[in-house]
């Protein structure tokens, strides 16, 4: 029961005619100061209601109480389209946050424990006889006068290897030896241009002199020659006036500015990274690393697990009297009190220095987190995507635990959420439905949680009441293994890892044990090299361009590969930068729908091709808007807005490219129509029909085909990649390897996704997931759990086998919350 808040006021937030995008009209009450969950399955619009419609509602009261000044320096969301909400208090949200942050973006900027830690050394660290005292600024490298003047605060430089620019020194020039060299035209031009200047291009690299070897791989001389080419059978061929540029220079320049992931990876090909040699890495300039605190300079304390940093610092605090004792021992306090909220929240292996970039949202959210609940804010609706995403089973406990308190502090909190552990712990549950996309958007039930076990609809009840268990297939035998050894990289030391294949593997363990490293670098890395494809990167796609590690492959042994043909890698990044990026598109579905339409008796009699139909290039697209079939207006002061081109009327097509009909239907209908709707359209068109079932068997039914690929979930966006790869017709000898594949998923949806695993077993292929939910676990064929801890306490392989060998064994964390599945 929800009483009467004191003083007779409403303790409701009352959300009436709610409309943001798939929701149907939605009345809803939800209580204030309690833990509200907002389930259903993925696309039902429970985000659309949580964040959509109450925090945006909310963003928009506060900041017509703000200056229009400050309005600009604020994010907005935009107004929703609601009819009324009332007894809504000021809210916050904490969302999922996609892609990367910078190179200089870390677990202390975020926290704001690197500015207490940088204040404790300026005021009360221990400077150098003479030494002027420093200001906290001094103590950061992302600052002038406290990074390094060599590296500029990155703390690496890079250059390039000129083993890897010239890998075959038997080639000549014209026979490709400089790898390094873009291909094409412009690779083409630097050889000519060295014809010019009297290199002899037919010469095998080895018998040039050693001296103009290193003058064409390594000059920073840009000398500018007439070019005579060759003449060409096809075209005429002119003089030209041709500026060298060296094969290091060329990848430097490119690795730093170029926007393409594709040439960004082929330049990092050709670099190496290594400490900067002033700073020995550590970023500051030296003025800054001579001051100390117990002994070590700030690079010390910055690098320790959160866990050992507290206790560093209570040993090392002075008890001596006067000012600087007073501050030593007040900023202690203050470090150790954050340090206690984020280890509660099961982050204590993580150091202040690690970066944002190798992160997983979960535990970004759980960053955010910690800050929230040392922020004794009071009468705040918290606004969460999924805080469980990411976190072991025994983390979740500690999470509740938090969410607790900010309740407990007097705030409410809104949390959209899969994980049924932290379903029955809420006070009140609110369930959309009953389908995703057109077929949901309703509201199905709000109220306590037992109440949810009446809903006939609600797709949540079957696996919260009805105890309703995935399949559990009997474990596959393996075909063969795959084994790694010599592995030695961040917490994994000298360890030794075999992976069955031909089967679907789990990797488990807590939040920091080393799953990532294993699976997403080293075991991709050494099958990346093998098949001589690219290492995974591991580090951030900067404009900085600092490769941060060097290949996860080196030093490590391997047997097994042979019975690898292919690798496949399936993460959550987004499947594309624009809004001109859609389902269509990425798939491969948009050309043959394009080339269908070019087909018609009426395209061709007005001579349309396939490119006609296509929004990117002027001929068929609406030219007021470009394509992009709405028009995008700053407001100033305002949060931008975007309406409908009043030309096409947001139909992205000039009226005569949408005269012309396939089955009764335009292209702007068919952009417009779902995945479930397209499959029966074109059920009967191959090039189409393979993409749009496999689509839909994953579960994205609801999707549209031109949503924009920037308005996908991490979990949508994974599961778009997965069904473009399942369309393909090579099967057989591929190695998946997915990261944490749930994340974002209904446990309805869950089961769809399981069934295309599977699949993908039993056509030959190995597919290894890292993952932390138990059902999909007990449903795996075999099981590597690692351990025990995070960080420096994990890094070991404390079970391996089948799902239940791995529940039945002593000292992992993993079994005994895998043992309720088994």
């Amino acid at each position: 029961m929800i009483d009467a808040a004191p003083g007779g006021h409403d303790p409701f937030i009352r959300v009436r005619d709610a409309r943001e995008h798939n929701l149907r009209h939605v009345d809803v009450d939800v209580p204030r100061d309690r833990i509200v969950v907002f389930t259903g399955v993925s696309g039902s619009g429970k985000s659309s209601l949580a964040f959509g419609t109450i925090y945006a509602e909310a963003q928009r009261r506060y900041l017509e109480s703000v200056s229009p000044y400050a309005r600009r320096l604020i994010e907005q969301v935009g107004a929703p389209k609601v009819g009324d909400v009332t007894g809504l208090p000021p809210a916050v949200a904490l969302q999922q946050p996609r892609g990367g942050g910078s190179v200089r973006s870390s677990v202390g900027t975020v926290t704001h424990l690197s500015n207490v830690l940088r204040m404790l050394y300026s005021r009360a660290g221990a400077y150098p006889p003479g030494a002027e005292r420093l200001d906290s600024d001094s103590f950061s490298p992302n600052t002038q006068v406290g990074a390094c003047p060599h590296c500029h605060g990155i703390g690496t430089i890079h250059d390039v290897d000129t083993e890897r620019m010239v890998p075959d020194p038997d080639l000549s020039i014209r026979a490709g030896a400089i790898a390094a060299w873009p291909g094409a035209w412009q690779g083409k031009n630097y050889r000519d241009i060295l014809a010019e200047l009297g290199v002899d291009v037919d010469l095998p690299w080895r018998e040039l002199p050693a001296d103009r070897r290193e003058w064409i791989l390594l000059t920073e001389d840009q000398p500018v020659v007439t070019v005579h080419p060759v003449r060409d059978a096809d075209r005429i061929t002119r003089p030209y006036q041709g500026t060298y540029s060296s094969a290091r220079r060329y990848v430097l320049h490119t690795y730093a500015t170029t926007r393409s992931p594709a040439l960004r990876a082929r330049a990092a090909r050709f670099l190496t990274s290594r400490p900067c040699p002033v700073c020995g890495g550590k970023r500051l300039r030296p003025e800054s690393l001579a001051v100390t605190f117990g002994g070590h300079d700030i690079s010390f304390p910055a690098a320790l697990p959160l866990s050992e940093l507290a206790e560093f610092l209570r040993k090392e605090t002075p008890d001596t009297e006067g000012a600087e004792g007073e501050a030593a021992r007040a900023l202690v306090a203050n470090l150790a009190e954050r340090i206690t909220t984020m280890t509660e929240l099961g982050l204590g292996y993580l150091s202040m220095s690690r970066s944002t970039s190798t992160l997983s949202p979960g535990e970004l959210q759980r960053l955010r987190l910690a800050t929230q609940l040392r922020s004794g804010l009071f009468g705040v609706v918290y606004v969460l995507d999924e805080p469980s995403a990411g976190l072991h089973p025994s983390d979740t406990e500690a999470l509740l635990t938090a969410l607790g308190r900010l309740r407990r502090a007097g705030n409410s909190l809104l949390v959209v959420e899969h994980n049924l552990d932290v379903m029955r712990r809420a006070d009140w549950i609110v369930d959309v439905g009953p389908g995703a996309g057109e077929r949901g958007g309703l509201v199905l039930y709000s109220g306590e949680v037992p109440g949810l076990a009446a809903a006939g609809e609600s797709a949540t009840r079957r696996y919260l009441f009805a105890g309703e268990r995935r399949a559990r297939p009997e474990p596959r035998e393996p075909s063969g293994w795959l084994e790694l050894s010599g592995i030695t990289r961040h917490n994994l030391r000298d360890l030794t890892a075999r992976f069955p294949l031909g089967t679907l593997t789990a990797v488990t363990g807590v939040s920091g044990s080393g799953k990532s490293t294993l699976v997403s670098q080293v075991l991709t890395g050494v099958v990346a090299a093998k098949l001589g494809g690219e290492p995974p990167a591991d580090g951030e796609d900067n404009a900085e361009g600092v490769p941060v590690e060097d290949d996860p492959a080196a030093g490590v042994t391997a047997t097994g590969l042979d019975a690898v043909d292919r690798l496949v890698r399936v993460d959550q990044r987004p499947i594309g930068r624009s809004s001109r990026s859609n389902l269509a598109t990425y798939t491969g579905l948009f050309d043959t729908v394009r080339k269908m339409f070019a087909a018609t008796g009426e395209a061709r009699e007005r001579g349309y091709d396939a490119g006609r139909f296509s929004f990117n290039v002027a001929g068929g697209r609406c030219e007021n808007c470009q394509g992009e079939g709405e028009i995008h207006i700053e407001m100033l002061f305002l949060p931008g807005a975007a309406a409908p081109c009043p030309v096409c009327r947001g139909r992205r097509y000039n009226p005569e490219t949408l005269e012309v009909k396939v089955r009764g239907a335009s292209i702007a209908d068919v952009l417009d129509m779902t995945v479930e709707r397209a499959r029966e359209v074109f059920a009967d068109v191959p090039g189409a029909a393979r993409a749009l079932t496999v689509l839909d068997e994953v579960g994205l039914g609801y999707l549209r085909l031109g949503q924009p690929a920037t308005t996908l979930s991490g979990g949508e966006a994974q599961r778009v990649k997965l069904a473009a790869e399942l369309q393909r017709k090579r099967r057989g000898r591929t190695l998946y390897v997915l990261d944490e594949p749930t994340t974002g998923l209904h446990p309805s949806d869950v089961d769809l996704l399981m069934a295309q695993l599977r699949g993908l077993v039993e056509a030959g292929n190995t597919v290894i997931v890292v993952e932390h939910d138990m059902p999909v676990v007990a449903a795996a064929d075999w099981v590597i759990d690692l351990g025990p801890g995070g960080g420096d306490a994990g890094g070991r392989i404390v079970a391996e086998g089948t799902p239940a060998d791995v529940a039945a064994a002593p000292g992992g964390v993993t079994g005994r919350f895998l043992a309720a599945w088994v």
